[in-house]
């Protein structure tokens, strides 16, 4: 388990958007040692924002803590786990739309040759894993590799809740052409402890999908 020690007030926001956005890397900066009767006064609190480590990952996964499925032990990193490219995507009929209105959409499949994404349009894609989680909180984020293409996986929701269970739908666009391929490594998840009491996620739109979802915000103005 990857343990990150919380910083100085002054400091706490560019800690978690490190470990937010990188969380393959180590801080670049100094950080202070983990709290101690002598340096605890400085910290915001004693507590620790953990990440676990592939090993911890791995264990989850024989004890059921998590549910990575299908899954392949070869695709554990020190502290994620890649995921794969479902072969189908949605895109949106139409250029303008609305929150308040159901928005309709079209299914493209990739082939085996490859699917040539054009910049300026959303392709609302999902992983091959189903992956669930009633102790975590998991975050999916994109990999380096697909990244240096131009190539983004979410555009802001990469933040799952815990007790989430189902495939996750990828928001993906680009910024130059690039030509995609089903079942390629697209993104990779990792987890969060959670501390305090917490419920779990369970009858919100998107549990226990069973494939790619468009926005149901629609929803949100039924009342």
């Amino acid at each position: 388990m990857v343990i990150r020690p919380l910083l100085p007030q002054s400091s706490v926001c560019g800690a978690i958007a490190i470990a937010r956005y990188c969380p393959n890397r180590q801080f670049a900066g100094r950080l202070p040692s983990p709290p101690t009767k002598s340096n605890l006064s400085h910290l915001t609190s004693n507590l620790y924002i953990m990440i676990l480590s592939g090993k911890e990952i791995l264990k989850n996964i024989n004890s059921g803590g998590i549910v990575i499925k299908p899954f392949d032990e070869r695709k554990i990193n020190p502290n994620s786990v890649n995921l794969t490219l479902a072969n189908e995507l949605l895109t949106y009929n139409v250029n303008t739309l609305d929150m308040k209105s159901e928005n309709f959409t079209s299914r493209l499949i990739i082939p085996e040759e490859g699917l040539l994404l054009k910049p300026n349009r959303l392709y609302l894609g999902r992983t091959n894993e189903f992956t669930s989680t009633d102790k975590y909180v998991p975050m999916l984020e994109g990999r380096s590799s697909t990244g240096r293409l131009g190539l983004f996986i979410h555009v802001t929701a990469g933040f799952g809740d815990v007790g989430f269970a189902g495939y996750w739908t990828l928001e993906m666009f680009c910024i130059q052409p690039i030509k995609i391929y089903p079942n390629v490594d697209i993104c990779q998840i990792y987890y969060h402890t959670i501390e305090g009491e917490y419920d779990l996620y369970r009858g919100g739109k998107y549990q226990n999908n069973t494939g790619i979802q468009p926005s149901l915000m629609f929803k949100d103005f039924v009342k």
